[in-house]
């Protein structure tokens, strides 16, 4: 015999609180309750199971109002009873209480996670419920305009559809359930979701270890600009970035792409489960980066599966719409492969996918910092060796076509130092670089002055 998992439950002896157990069944895949094995499986027997045989049917119809077929077994160990129960397309309540399947347990749906059952059972999301007596013109007509500007460039929808007015566009976004607005145009376009929705904000913190918070931001407005404001935060005020050159033009490359930065905060956006009330959680360490969001695995998805199509059914479908409609996601199903190419092309590692019960982590492991890095706001002044300028100099008679790459490699410096003290040259008169980007040459124009 089987062990027990999401479709098999081993009863010694029934009792009619067992009941609880065939609602949960019929409220998720379905399943077989089996009365009379043990835990391990193993028969050992059930009492009176000709007149059981009678009363179970009866006791699910009275209590439950559904029907389950129950078949009696015979071993030579004795007898047991097979309830098989299919899963009901409408929910099923036990005295008021609704249960669901989940693994091998039991679990009573309350709050947010009952609300996302009735929902599903409708065929509904949390996003597309209409939100009665909302005053359309609370909405902001700079988040429409700017959605305007976005969706224009992408080419998702049409001109004529875009300088419609707002409730018209609105409408054909899908944004409206009979004449009430939905959620999801609430989040996209409010200047204040928050007012509607609790913990509808990103934060974000910067964190010396989990229990030592050095700073943190709170990101709010509508989901266009958190997502915007979220992403320049990350990318001015909490990654570091590395500094090369070609040839004078500074470059920096933060060790995690832009790319996969922003998709991965979409993702976190589009599938966060709002009805939480808890913020979408973004955490930076100094070897690592975190995105954290609320919600739960589609039935039956393990995380493997979520890395394969975690963008092709996304949590809040009316959201990923219009996301998609102003070109700031690509087709369903395309996130995480974005996410994976992007790292990739730069050559850093892929990150790693989380679930645990509250929510979904996506994980960016990263090198420590070296000394040629740079970090906002906190800056650590590093001062100029005395003969590293006459260095550089010395260098740069030699071969006026060098980089400072290739200086501070030739002296064993970091980039940032040869950088600083050669502005400080440039700035003396001492030397300066003449002609294109590519292709030119440094010149040393004076000796040292003091």
């Amino acid at each position: 015999m089987s062990k027990e998992n999401q479709n098999i439950e081993f009863k010694q002896t029934w009792r009619d609180e067992y009941l609880k157990w065939i609602c949960g069944f019929a409220n998720a895949i379905g399943g077989i309750l089996i009365v009379g094995m043990d835990d391990q499986g193993n028969v050992v027997g059930v009492k009176n199971p000709e007149k059981l045989l009678e009363d179970i049917p009866n006791k699910v119809r009275d209590v439950l109002g559904i029907m389950v077929d129950v078949n009696l077994k015979s071993t030579n160990e004795g007898k047991y009873l097979e309830i098989h129960v299919e899963p009901y397309p409408y929910p099923i309540s036990y005295k008021g209480q609704y249960h669901y399947r989940s693994g091998s347990t039991k679990q009573e749906l309350k709050g947010a996670a009952l609300d996302r059952f009735l929902l599903s059972k409708q065929g509904k999301h949390w996003d597309s419920v209409p939100v009665p007596n909302f005053n359309g013109r609370e909405l902001s007509r700079s988040a429409l305009d700017s959605f305007r500007d976005r969706a224009s460039g992408s080419n998702r929808l049409s001109s004529e559809i875009l300088d419609e007015p707002a409730a018209r566009l609105l409408e054909k976004l899908h944004l409206f359930e009979g004449e009430y607005i939905k959620r999801a145009a609430v989040l996209l376009f409010h200047p204040e979701p928050e007012r509607f929705f609790t913990g509808a904000y990103i934060k974000i913190g910067y964190f010396k270890s989990d229990a030592d918070l050095i700073y943190q931001d709170e990101v709010h407005g509508n989901l266009f600009a958190q997502v915007d404001k979220a992403l320049d935060l990350l990318l001015t005020k909490y990654l570091k970035a590395t500094i090369s050159y070609q040839q004078i033009q500074r470059i920096e490359t933060y060790p995690v792409p832009e790319a996969a930065l922003r998709e991965a905060l979409l993702n976190a956006v589009v599938h966060k489960d709002y009805a939480s009330a808890t913020p979408i959680q973004i955490s930076v360490y100094d070897d690592k980066l975190l995105f954290w969001n609320a919600g739960v695995l589609p039935e039956g998805w393990s995380v493997r599966t979520l890395i394969e199509k975690h963008a092709s059914r996304p949590f809040n479908p009316d959201i990923a719409n219009v996301f998609f409609r102003a070109g700031m996601i690509e087709a369903w199903g395309r996130g995480i492969e974005r996410i994976f190419s992007s790292c990739r092309e730069m050559d850093v590692p892929l990150p790693e996918f989380k679930f645990e019960e509250s929510g979904l982590w996506t994980v960016f492991s990263f090198a420590l910092p070296e000394k040629d890095y740079k970090k906002t706001p906190v800056k650590t002044p590093v001062k100029t060796p005395v003969k590293m300028p006459d260095q550089i100099i010395a260098i740069m008679r030699k071969n006026p076509e060098v980089t400072l790459a290739e200086i501070a490699q030739s002296i064993n410096k970091s980039v940032s130092a040869v950088e600083r003290a050669a502005s400080k040259l440039v700035k003396a008169g001492i030397i300066q670089y003449q002609g294109p980007k590519k292709g030119g040459n440094w010149a040393v124009l004076d000796e040292r002055k003091g």
